[in-house]
């Protein structure tokens, strides 16, 4: 109890000097759309993944242990899946028609048939199951075990685990890279970015991250060969050159950083923290440029982008009851 409320306390001092400062509510370059009520109780959201070819996005409501899928398109709820068990990761891969979600609470990946909504297999996950990535060559899905200190990974055909990689630290983030056909994981207790052979099934290689402590967060841009690193232990996003491998830039975010989204066709980047701040980038060159910065709501920890550049934030009270904040990206302040 005493740990919440220094939360809160530390919370609202963090509002006060940014809405004092250049970074208040108006200093985010979104504009508010809509608010969209969601079903269940007022408790923890967490990763959001999106379908650009059906349009949907999917939440996990891990306070609730449901999944929850809206249309992005006609900007409905359309389905509510229960029986994740503390969802946190959620990952939707079109071209199966499937989504994974990470029942943390059974220490199990539920995969989830995007048509039906139904749960079609439950497969064990490690030790804390959290973030998830797939490798389409491969057919593969990655997850990040993240107090097993391994990256479990599950045959997409068969539904079975096939193999668990050893990392040597607690796995945060896992994203995969189609130009290298690596996939990339943070190992947040050794400050380091490691690069996973998925033919090999083995670490290839391993990047120290400085300036970061505890990297979580982790974006990657293919096309332009960078990657992004959320430091939740500093409050530091950090830029990662693909082609060097070599961090190349540090800057400030809000306290607790956790969820990445990017608008590739803006090359605009979002950074969600438990802090409840938001802070927005532009891609610029080798790099990126903040853009704003601002706190938004209570846990605001959760974001994800559509075609259409609308940005969704869950936000789990507002007015006692959850939501679906939506915005849309305007000229920076």
């Amino acid at each position: 109890m005493r740990w919440r409320a220094a939360f809160v306390v530390l919370a609202c001092l963090e509002l006060v000097v940014l809405a004092c400062g250049a970074g208040g509510p108006g200093g985010l370059p979104l504009g508010v759309l809509r608010d969209v009520p969601l079903p269940g109780r007022p408790t923890r959201f967490d990763y959001e993944s999106y379908d650009p070819n059906s349009g949907l996005l999917f939440i996990s409501h891990l306070g609730d242990s449901a999944v929850l899928a809206f249309d992005t398109r006609r900007q409905k709820l359309v389905a509510t899946i229960p029986g994740v068990a503390e969802v946190h990761g959620v990952l939707a891969v079109p071209s199966l028609g499937r989504v994974y979600a990470s029942a943390t609470g059974l220490d199990e990946v539920f995969a989830i048939d995007e048509r039906t909504f139904r749960i079609v297999a439950r497969i064990p996950g490690g030790d804390y199951p959290d973030g998830l990535a797939f490798d389409p060559a491969l057919r593969e899905v990655f997850i990040s075990d993240e107090h097993g200190r391994t990256d479990t990974v599950i045959d997409a055909d068969t539904e079975r685990r096939v193999a668990t990689i050893q990392l040597g630290g607690e796995a945060g983030n896992t994203q995969f890279d189609p130009s290298s056909g690596r996939m990339y994981v943070d190992v947040q207790t050794l400050n380091r970015l490691m690069a996973i052979d998925p033919k090999a099934r083995a670490i290839a290689a391993s990047y120290a991250l400085p300036g970061c402590q505890h990297d979580h967060g982790l974006y990657i841009d293919a096309p332009h060969r960078l990657a992004f690193v959320a430091c939740d232990g500093n409050a530091k996003l950090l830029t990662f050159d693909l082609k060097t491998m070599r961090v190349t830039g540090i800057h400030s975010v809000g306290r607790a950083p956790d969820v990445l989204a990017f608008d590739p066709a803006l090359r605009r980047l979002y950074v969600a923290s438990e802090s409840g701040v938001v802070t927005v980038f532009d891609e610029k060159g080798r790099g990126a440029v903040k853009l704003g910065e601002a706190y938004l709501a209570f846990e605001a920890h959760s974001v994800a982008v559509d075609a259409q550049h609308r940005v969704y934030f869950p936000l789990q009270n507002v007015g006692g009851r959850p939501v679906l904040h939506v915005m849309s990206p305007q000229k920076a302040p």
